[in-house]
């Protein structure tokens, strides 16, 4: 079972979320600011989104999340992440955001899947990329909004 847990602030996550929602059927959306650590554990595959915030941070949602998050058994769990970010205005905090949820948890025991190339992006720095890829799915709705769709398509082929 697949549960899609997202944090966001002005629906920009959420909106992404829901359209991912739509591409893996029988998946569950969970909003992280009512989301249980009984809710993280029921899935197998967990799919986590959050946008950056200020100088590079969390979404406010997923900070109080974290908690919750790092106390569950993530042992053996499958893991993909997607961040938002805005490449042309925040260029050194690209999607730092996902960054930091990936350096949160990447001990947890969990397998990580769903890469992507950060090649065709516009940025200078990002706690996000890791080897020259992304740890998961970049989106840019502020910049890039016509991407996200093939974006997400070509992401999901993955799983």
């Amino acid at each position: 079972m697949t549960g899609i847990f997202y944090g966001s602030s002005v629906g920009n996550t959420r909106f992404v979320a829901e359209k991912l929602a739509l591409l893996l059927p029988g998946s569950e959306l969970n909003p992280v600011e009512t989301a249980t650590q009984e809710d993280i554990e029921k899935y197998d595959f967990l799919i986590l989104g959050t946008s950056t915030w200020g100088v590079g941070n969390l979404q406010d949602d997923f900070e109080t999340f974290v908690d919750t998050l790092l106390t569950s058994n993530l042992n053996g769990k499958t893991i993909a992440l997607f961040g938002l970010g805005d490449q042309f205005t925040y260029p050194d905090t690209f999607c730092n955001g996902m960054g930091r949820l990936y350096e949160l948890i990447k001990d947890k025991g969990c397998d990580f899947v769903g890469k992507w190339p950060s090649d065709d992006y516009d940025f200078s720095d990002s706690l996000a990329v890791v080897d020259g890829e992304f740890v998961g799915l970049a989106l840019d709705e502020d910049n890039e909004p016509d991407l996200t769709d093939y974006r997400l398509g070509e992401w999901t082929k993955g799983f």
